[in-house]
């Protein structure tokens, strides 16, 4: 007896390192290309009424948060201390480099909006970036540091995976740098009702809020797709993640550095799924296809001879499985292209060419500009020069005001009425002068003698 449990002992020792044995190892890759992924950060100014930034407050305590609500200077009293503020909103993503000199991809709802978008390496340096583009139909932004000698990530055939293969994510989720998952690939082509350009790479691998716009490495250590969305009834993971392919984020990316926005193939069609019932009814032998049930007047399709009732059955060569294969496809296309299009008319096969439109551009993520018309300085402020009236009531011929503030001289407070007096004790006559003196400044700061109602108050502003 005890030379039987000896020997089942052994076997489960032997069992179990074969097992170990068999099971991934992360770590070489994870060594090799994690430094490459970054870290996001994005900040968004949002204009909050003081008034409501107190509901919730009990009414003992207001008039202590109302003390650090003050503009510079102190003074409380006056529309100045209801007027609406410029708070800022930051949220996080992940994002990784594509080339030495500073191309970062990640998701196009990362950087949504942002007034500031900062990137943190693994080395700990920080960088604000530059939107170069943002494409939000299929969730692709390319931005810029500057920097140079980087470390990039390779890029990989989404072709080739296979599902069931491994894959691993590296990003921030929930703000933790450089986090490791890993899971299989669960699908492939997956297309989601909000995004109709897209086939998605589904994967179970675990993916949480910070995690969007990183890569999705295959075993070799190519990225093969950018992690985008989760399908979560709770707002983190359950198990079903989805990453856009490489390839299509690339051409988008290829696009927003070329053009600054992406060109889309159409052909102006409403198509739906082939059901069993419309495969018997029109003669196919299985479901497949994309039925057209609406062809727009004088579209490409309505050029190419396509008609209300032909199912879509091949795009160029390249079959149509499901109806949205085929918006995939054409998106893709270059506008002007000429394609071909195998239809199922009238229980046969029929094959038209078309010459491919273009899809109404949608505006690319840009710079915010300050109001009327004019464009904010590297620090944010728009200004303009004081009228003789202006200069008459302040009983000086200094000063500039203040248009609008957004950017590092909105957080350093600085408000839409203020009026500059001076750059670190240099009085400004004129915003030309201004002008003149940032861009002079050396440092890390300056001081704005700043003068609001009957309160003058230094404050520092940072240089970007």
């Amino acid at each position: 007896m005890k030379k039987i449990a000896w020997l089942w002992a052994l076997w489960l020792m032997f069992a179990g390192v074969a097992l170990a044995n068999d099971l991934p190892d992360f770590t070489q890759l994870v060594e090799q290309h994690g430094a490459a992924v970054v870290n996001i950060t994005s900040t968004q100014l949002v204009k909050q009424n003081p008034a409501d930034m107190m509901q919730g407050v009990p009414d003992d305590m207001q008039d202590f948060f109302r003390r650090f609500m003050q503009p510079p200077g102190g003074n409380s009293g006056g529309n100045a201390a209801r007027a609406p503020r410029e708070v800022p909103v930051r949220s996080g993503g992940s994002g990784f480099i594509i080339s030495p000199d500073g191309y970062i991809m990640t998701n196009a709802h990362v950087v949504a909006g942002a007034d500031e978008v900062v990137v943190k390496l693994t080395d700990k340096r920080e960088f604000r970036a530059k939107v170069i583009g943002a494409d939000k139909a299929s969730d692709v932004a390319l931005i810029k540091i500057n920097a140079t000698n980087l470390p990039t990530v390779t890029i990989g055939n989404p072709k080739t995976l296979k599902v069931g293969e491994w894959v691993i994510a590296i990003g921030s989720p929930f703000g933790f740098e450089n986090s490791v998952t890993a899971g299989i690939v669960s699908a492939k082509g997956r297309s989601l009702p909000s995004d109709n350009y897209v086939p998605f790479i589904q994967t179970d691998v675990a993916i949480n809020p910070g995690n969007s716009g990183g890569p999705l490495f295959n075993m070799q250590g190519q990225v093969v797709g950018i992690n985008s969305q989760i399908l979560s009834d709770s707002g983190g993971y359950m198990g079903v993640s989805f990453a856009i392919p490489i390839d299509v984020a690339m051409n988008v990316a290829d696009q927003l550095k070329q053009f600054g926005k992406v060109s889309r193939g159409r052909l102006g069609v409403v198509i739906q799924d082939v059901n069993a019932g419309n495969a018997d009814a029109f003669g196919l032998a299985k479901p497949m296809g994309a039925l057209v049930s609406q062809v727009d007047k004088g579209g490409p399709a309505d050029k190419a001879g396509v008609l209300p009732g032909d199912v879509v059955l091949k795009y160029d060569g390249k079959p149509i499985e499901r109806s949205t294969d085929l918006p995939q496809l054409v998106a893709a296309t270059k506008p002007g292209t000429v394609a071909t299009l195998d239809v199922w008319r009238n229980r046969a096969s029929k094959q038209l060419t078309v010459t491919v439109g273009k899809l109404p551009d949608e505006k690319a993520a840009a710079s915010k500009v300050g109001k009327a018309g004019k464009t904010p300085d590297k620090v944010g402020l728009t200004l303009s020069d004081l009228t003789d009236a202006q200069r008459s009531s302040l009983g000086s011929d200094q000063g500039v005001m203040v248009d609008s503030a957004q950017g590092e001289a909105a957080r350093a407070g600085i408000q839409q009425g203020d009026i500059i007096l001076a750059v670190s004790n240099t009085p400004v006559k004129s915003v030309a002068q201004f002008s003149q003196l940032l861009a002079q400044a050396k440092g890390k700061s300056l001081a704005l003698l700043v003068k609001r109602g009957t309160d003058t108050v230094f404050v520092p502003l940072r240089l970007p």
